[in-house]
């Protein structure tokens, strides 16, 4: 996925020329999603977001199916499958390769049940009929054929919502009172550095959490690291590692879902070597990489911290059901 351009941040003057295309994307957009869906036996949670790009949607999704395991649940992820080549509706095995499957898929299956395809209809169903007590859908706010018992709009608290523009003049995937009018909550990530709850309806839950990196990430203080990272904000991944006392002596991003080519990973473990440091890298980015490279690579997870965590807690069990026990 390409990086989002500069303009997308403030209301320039191609922001305002490609108004006009934003319109008809618009107009597209909500015929899309006023078509009926299907409506399953079993609830429907929906992490979805309003922009393109990264805002913590799958690491959301992580958290919730921990907790809904927790209760005894037995929670099916369904997603698009982005990256990956698998038509229809496939249940996903940890051993799928990543270009069948994406990486996303890969990262969750690890963790619960999960099902790709662009229909959400048919890999709800799929789901239900191989025991799915919950649907968790990792994106797909956008996506009519499903649907939802609880919507959660997704923010990134660093980027907000742009210039508040819908594609192309801004990053929204279309205006955010037609999003906000699908969600029952919303879930801030970061501190909110553009002002996004001022935008957002006080009737609307707005739960607060920040992301850390899991512990191993204590063992780079004082080493010397070279981190790379495919993801939609690489920098998220990298400021962590220089705020834990890693000494980063450089750092490679990359696009969004990039695939590594063999040539690419050689010269970052040529780098490295020259450098005297350690290869580091998202989970993510992990499942894309070979087998044969993989040991060569550490590996630092992240994870959501909930200022209330009550509050998650609460709203699982409010909207999906009081019948389930309690976390412990």
């Amino acid at each position: 996925m390409p990086r989002a351009p500069a303009f997308w941040s403030h209301n320039g003057l191609l922001a305002r020329a490609l108004s006009p295309l934003s319109m008809i994307g618009t107009t597209l957009t909500a015929r899309r999603v006023a078509r009926p869906g299907w409506l399953a036996p079993v609830p429907v949670v929906c992490c979805g977001n309003v922009t393109v790009g990264g805002a913590g949607k799958t690491t959301l999704v992580l958290d919730l199916a921990r907790r809904l395991k927790q209760r005894g649940t037995d929670v099916h992820i369904l997603l698009r499958g982005y990256g990956g080549s698998a038509r229809g509706v496939h249940r996903v095995s940890p051993r799928d390769p990543v270009t069948l499957v994406g990486d996303e898929a890969l990262l969750l299956a690890s963790l619960a049940s999960t099902w790709t395809g662009a229909d959400r209809a048919a890999t709800a169903r799929a789901a239900i009929d191989a025991g799915a007590q919950v649907l968790l859908m990792d994106d797909g706010l956008q996506n009519p054929t499903l649907l939802k018992t609880l919507g959660i709009l997704v923010i990134d608290g660093a980027t907000g919502f742009g210039n508040g523009r819908v594609l192309p003049a801004g990053p929204l995937r279309e205006p955010l009172a037609a999003a906000i009018g699908r969600v029952q909550a919303a879930v801030l990530i970061g501190a909110d550095s553009t002002g996004v709850t001022a935008a957002l309806p006080a009737a609307l839950p707005v739960l607060r959490a920040t992301l850390a990196q899991d512990a191993a990430i204590g063992t780079l203080a004082g080493h010397r690291i070279l981190p790379f990272a495919g993801i939609a904000l690489p920098e998220k991944f990298f400021t962590p590692l220089r705020r834990a006392g890693a000494v980063v002596v450089a750092a490679q991003p990359f696009p969004d879902h990039h695939v590594y080519r063999v040539r690419e990973l050689d010269a970052l473990l040529r780098r490295a070597a020259a450098l005297d440091a350690m290869l580091v890298t998202t989970p993510k980015d992990a499942v894309r990489l070979p087998p044969a490279i993989r040991p060569r690579v550490t590996v630092i997870g992240v994870e959501l911290v909930w200022n209330e965590p009550r509050r998650i807690d609460r709203l699982l069990d409010n909207m999906i059901g009081t019948a389930l026990p309690a976390t412990c």
